[in-house]
C-alpha cells in the first residue's frame, strides 16, 4: 500500500510544476500546518489549480496542486522576445522608409522614362528634318552646279562677244585715224582754196541767208561785221570736203555709230566708259580724250576728261579758249556736236541728254578773264529734256565764286540760228548773240558767243563770251568751260 502511494506521489510531482508567478505545486514544511492552511487559499487563488489531491501526511506535507494551464515564460525570455520585437519593428520601419524611397525613385524612373520617350520622338523628328534638309541641300547643290554651268557658258559667250567688240573697236579706231588724215588733207586743200576765193560771203554760215527774215531790222546792215567777228571753225565741213570724201561718210554710216565731231584719235584706254567718273574709278587719272558710251544706248562718243581739277571725274561738255572754232551753228550741229576735242568744242545736245539720263549729274562752269583770274559756278543738278522738248535745261542750286548767271536760263529751251525757241518775241536771240544757248530774253550768260580777244569789246549787240555776274555782258572772257560729273 505504501509502495503504491509513493509511485502515485512521484507521478503527481512530475506533473505539477512550481512557477512562482503563474502558480504550481507548492511544498510545505512539516509542522507548519497553520501556515499551510492560511496560505492555501491564496495559493489556490493564485495558481488556479484544476485538480487537488489529498494524500496521507505520513511522508508529504500539504496538498498537491496540479495546473493544466500552459506554462508561463520566464522573465528573461520575455525581455529577449521584446527586444527582438523592437528590433524587428525597427527593421520594419527601415524597410518601410526604403520602400518609400524606392517608390519615389520608381516615380522618378517613370518620369525619366516618359521624358526619354518624348526625347526619342523629338530626336526622331529632328533626324527626319535633318535628312530632309540634307536632301534639299543636295538638290540645291545640283541646281547650283547647273546654274554654274549656265554661267560658264554665258561667260564664254560674253568673252566671245567682247573679243568681237574689241575687233570692232580696232576697226573703228582705224576708221577714225583714216578720217583724221582725210580731214587734215581736206583742211590743207581748204586753205589753198581760201586763197583763191574772192567773195567774203563764202565764209558765212550757210543758214544765215535763209534767216534774214527773222533778223532785227538793223541787223542786216551788219553782215560784213558778223563775218569778221565770227571765228571760222577750221574743222567745219565745206563743199569741197563733201565732194572729195564721199566714201568716208558712206563708211561711217555703215558702222553702228558715227563720230559726233572731228577730233584727234583716242589717246587713252579705249573703254568705252559711261562717263569720266567711270574712267577715274577704273584707275585712269590722267586728263585726256576717252571713248564714252552712256548706259542704255549704243552711242559711242569721245570727250575730254578733266581729272586734275576739283577731285577729277569731270566730263567736259563745252570749252572755249582761243576762238579757233565757230560756235555760230545750226540746230543739227549743236545736236550732234562739233569742234576739236583737244581745243574748242561742243559735246552735243543729244549726247548730253543720254548722259544725264543715266544718273544724277552736277554742272561746274570754269571761267578765266584776261588778267588770269579764275572763278567757278557750280550747280548741284544738271540735266536736259529730250529733243521733243527742245533740250530744255534743268538746273539745281548754285554755289561758287563767279556769281549766278545761268539760273535765269533755267527751264528754257535751246535756241539756235534756225530754231527760235526763246521768249523774245521781237526776234531770235541766237541772231543777236551769235551762238546757240538756252536763251530767255535774251541772256545773262552767253558762253557759246563770239570769242573776242582782250576782254572788253565793241559790238552792236552783246554777242561775246560773257558771264554777266563776272565782268558784265560787254567783257568777253579768255577761257570758259562747262563740265558735268555724277553726284
Amino acid at each position: 500500500m505504501e509502495m503504491t502511494l509513493a509511485v502515485g506521489l512521484t507521478l503527481l510531482l512530475t506533473l505539477c510544476l512550481d512557477v512562482p508567478e503563474a502558480g504550481g505545486l507548492m511544498e510545505r514544511t512539516p509542522g507548519d500546518s497553520a501556515q499551510k492552511r492560511s496560505s492555501q487559499p491564496s495559493d489556490t487563488k493564485a495558481g488556479r489549480c484544476s485538480y487537488t489531491f489529498i494524500v496521507p501526511q505520513q511522508k508529504l506535507t500539504g496538498a498537491l496542486c496540479l495546473n493544466t494551464q500552459s506554462v508561463a515564460a520566464n522573465q528573461s525570455e520575455v525581455s529577449a522576445l521584446r527586444s527582438e520585437l523592437a528590433r524587428q519593428q525597427e527593421q520594419l520601419e527601415e524597410l518601410r522608409g526604403q520602400l518609400e524611397q524606392e517608390g519615389s525613385l520608381a516615380m522618378e524612373v517613370r518620369a525619366l522614362r516618359k521624358d526619354s520617350n518624348s526625347m526619342n520622338s523629338r530626336i526622331a523628328q529632328l533626324y527626319a528634318q535633318l535628312l530632309h534638309e540634307v536632301i534639299h541641300k543636295k538638290d540645291q547643290a545640283l541646281e547650283l552646279r547647273r546654274v554654274e554651268n549656265l554661267l560658264l557658258n554665258a561667260t564664254t559667250q560674253a568673252l566671245q562677244v567682247s573679243g568681237n567688240y574689241r575687233e570692232l573697236e580696232k576697226k573703228y579706231g582705224a576708221l577714225i585715224s583714216t578720217m583724221s588724215s582725210q580731214n587734215q588733207l581736206i583742211a590743207r586743200l581748204e586753205k589753198q582754196c581760201k586763197c583763191r576765193e574772192s567773195s567774203p560771203s563764202s565764209l558765212m554760215p550757210t543758214e544765215l541767208p535763209k534767216s534774214h527774215a527773222n533778223v532785227h531790222p538793223n541787223y542786216s546792215s551788219e553782215g560784213s561785221e558778223m563775218t569778221n567777228d565770227v571765228q571760222r571753225d577750221q574743222s567745219a565741213s565745206s563743199p569741197l570736203q563733201e565732194k572729195t570724201a564721199p566714201d568716208i561718210t558712206t563708211t561711217a554710216a555703215s558702222t553702228s555709230t558715227e563720230p559726233p565731231f572731228i577730233s584727234l584719235p583716242v589717246t587713252k584706254t579705249p573703254g568705252p566708259w559711261r562717263d569720266c567718273q567711270h574712267v577715274l574709278d577704273s584707275g585712269e587719272n590722267t586728263s585726256g580724250i576717252y571713248l564714252l558710251r552712256p548706259r542704255g544706248t549704243n552711242r559711242l562718243l569721245q570727250a575730254w576728261c578733266e581729272q586734275g581739277q576739283a577731285e577729277g571725274g569731270w566730263t567736259v561738255i563745252q570749252k572755249r579758249q582761243d576762238g579757233s572754232v565757230n560756235f555760230f551753228r545750226t540746230w543739227e550741229q549743236y545736236k550732234l556736236g562739233f569742234g576739236n576735242l583737244d581745243g574748242e568744242y561742243w559735246l552735243g545736245l543729244e549726247h548730253l541728254y543720254w548722259m544725264t539720263k543715266q544718273a544724277e549729274y552736277k554742272l561746274r562752269v570754269m571761267l578765266e578773264d584776261w588778267q588770269g583770274r579764275q572763278v567757278f559756278a557750280e550747280y548741284d543738278s544738271f540735266s536736259l529734256e529730250p529733243e521733243s522738248d527742245w533740250y530744255r535745261l534743268r538746273l539745281g542750286r548754285y554755289s561758287g565764286t563767279a556769281g549766278d548767271s545761268l539760273s535765269w536760263h533755267n527751264n528754257k529751251a535751246f535756241t539756235t540760228l534756225d530754231r527760235d525757241k526763246d521768249s523774245y518775241t521781237a526776234g531770235n536771240c541766237a541772231h543777236y548773240q551769235k551762238g546757240g544757248w538756252w536763251y530767255h530774253m535774251c541772256a545773262h550768260s552767253n558762253l557759246n558767243g563770239v570769242w573776242y580777244r582782250g576782254g572788253h569789246y565793241r559790238s552792236r549787240y552783246q554777242d561775246g563770251v560773257y558771264w554777266a555776274e563776272f565782268h558784265g555782258g560787254a567783257y568777253s572772257l579768255k577761257r570758259a568751260s562747262m563740265m558735268i560729273k555724277p553726284t
